[in-house]
């Protein structure tokens, strides 16, 4: 993660033009987009500080600083949040045992959505624990804690290009989402590992990572094809788990009486049959 700040602002002068922010286009570019002393110019500081900014090597950083750079590089909400994470990054240690940080009550809360495919995940999008309906869809039950890191899955098991129809929009929210922890979490070495192996091992990975996008994954919808039930769509919600900041509940929300609620009822009666 060493660099992240400079590597950030520098992919987002990239998507801006000049002539967006009324400066003149002239003279040959190196790069696209604002060169960093326009940047500077722009948000009220000096060149040098700007340079010492992007390099990492600057002073502890104001919050009037930093929104006025946002402002320049029209920074979205998470980009805004994600460039205060690694701007001042606040060094944490590895986390403890993850599964054992799951409370008994959160694993009630899950039992009880016995309709909606339900788990918990942390920072690195570790699947924790879950509930049946959701082991039916995606099979947590049956795998090791390699095939329950959802990053890993996605990108590392082919079987994931042929679960998800819409793969590459997926892999991109995915990405993004993971970005966005791993700011928030610069002294995790597991989550460093964890980039650095799907670098290795997924060239789509290591393209979407270098275009730095960042945007939180707590609502939409996903397609699934599963090889009982069929093509799904699956509207998800998250929930912070209070008390434990890192782990949020997903929540497969389908409209009750719709084809996906009722094949999600059937995969979830041919489940119990397989195991009983």
């Amino acid at each position: 993660m060493d660099g992240e700040l400079g590597d950030f602002l520098r992919s987002r002068r990239a998507r801006i033009r000049p002539e967006e922010r009324g400066l003149p286009s002239y003279g040959r570019r190196r790069v696209p987009g604002l060169r960093r002393e326009e940047v500077a110019q722009l948000a009220g500081v000096s060149v040098d500080y700007y340079v010492r900014l992007e390099q990492g090597r600057g002073p502890s950083v104001s919050d009037a600083v930093l929104d006025a750079v946002a402002r320049v590089l029209r920074l979205d909400a998470a980009e805004r949040e994600y460039l205060r994470a690694v701007a001042r990054p606040h060094r944490r240690g590895a986390d403890g045992p993850a599964a054992s940080r799951v409370r008994p009550g959160v694993r009630l809360v899950l039992d009880g959505m016995d309709r909606n495919p339900a788990y918990v995940l942390d920072h690195r999008m570790d699947v924790l624990a879950w509930n049946a309906l959701a082991d039916a869809l995606l099979g947590f039950d049956g795998t090791g804690p390699e095939g329950r890191s959802l990053p890993r899955r996605l990108f590392l098991d082919p079987a994931a290009r042929d679960l998800y129809p819409d793969w590459p929009a997926v892999a991109a929210q995915t990405v993004a989402h993971l970005r966005l922890k791993a700011g928030h979490h610069p002294g995790d070495p597991a989550m460093g590992e964890l980039v650095a192996e799907l670098s290795r091992g997924c060239a789509e990975f290591r393209r979407l990572w270098a275009d730095h996008l960042v945007k939180p994954c707590d609502q939409g919808v996903k397609h699934v094809r599963h090889p009982v039930a069929g093509l799904l769509t699956l509207p998800y919600e998250t929930l912070v788990v209070p008390g434990a900041a890192d782990l949020t509940i997903v929540a497969y929300t389908p409209e009750p009486g719709s084809e996906t609620a009722e094949r999600l009822a059937l995969l979830g009666s041919w489940a119990t049959s397989q195991t009983g």
